[in-house]
Formats: C-alpha cells, structure tokens, sequence
C-alpha cells in the first residue's frame, strides 16, 4: 500500500498564483508593456497573522529597498509589487552560480469586509515588509424598547 500526501489547498494555490500571473500579464498588456515575459518574475512567500484588533501580512523581500516596494488597495484587494536587481559584478575566475531571484514581483490578496481599509499601514524592515489591517469595530446588535403611549 503506498501512501501519499494529502494537501487540500494545495490546488487552490496553484490556482492563485495561475490567476495572479495572468492578471499581471493583463495589466502589463493593457499598459503596453509587454516584451514576452511575465509581470511576476518571483514570488515572494507570505504570512497571513490574524489577531484580535488587526490582520497582518508579512511577505520576505530581502533586498528590496522600501522605496521599491509598492502597497495599494483597490475594491477590496491588496495589492504589494515591487522589484529587486541583480548586482553587477565582476567574475574574474572560477564557476559562477546565482541562485537569488531578481525582478519584478506581484501578490494580490482579497480582504475581508471587517479590515478598515482606510487604516492599513506597511513598513519593511531588515528584509520584511509588514502590512498592519486593522480591524473595523465590531457593530453590535442594540435592544431598542418600545414604549406605549
């Protein structure tokens, strides 16, 4: 009997990052930039923190200076782009590998209807950029009395 490993989302996730690339392909055609590559050349890995009072997104972009770094939310979705270049250097001997990523990259996330839009704050530090949504204060049901005349 051969086991394997169940990964319920992990479809979901092929699914986001698919519908992710083509939406940045779609802006890049709709804004002519299209040179046949995609808008996303790397995708940065995320944590989604729910607390009490506010959600908070940490996404690993090191490298990446804060001015190069772009946070905008629109009809109810996050949007985090940015991009990262190679530094240029000599190679005066031996075998040369390069195995960090550099170039452009893109993440969108739908927030919830109780994030406070109007509130989310980011700052990166030491290689994380960290996205504070607060949460809108929870409406609460009243008992209104009905008074007789």
């Amino acid at each position: 009997m051969n086991i394997s490993r169940f990964e319920p989302w992990g479809l979901f996730n092929a699914l986001q990052r698919d519908l992710d690339s083509l939406a940045g392909r779609r802006l890049a055609l709709d804004n002519g930039e299209d040179n046949g590559q995609s808008v996303a050349d790397w995708v940065p890995a995320v944590d989604i923190i729910e607390e009490k009072d506010r959600f908070l997104l940490r996404a690993d972009v090191p490298g990446v200076k804060p001015e190069d770094i772009d946070v905008s939310m629109e009809h109810g979705v996050l949007s985090l782009s940015g991009h990262r270049f190679d530094e240029q250097s000599e190679e005066t001997g031996g075998v040369k590998r390069l195995e960090r990523l550099s170039g452009r990259f893109y993440r969108r996330f739908s927030l919830p209807e109780s994030a406070n839009a109007d509130e989310i704050s980011a700052r990166s530090v030491n290689g994380i950029l960290e996205v504070s949504i607060p949460k809108q204060p929870e409406v609460r049901a009243r008992r209104i009395t009905v008074e007789s005349s």
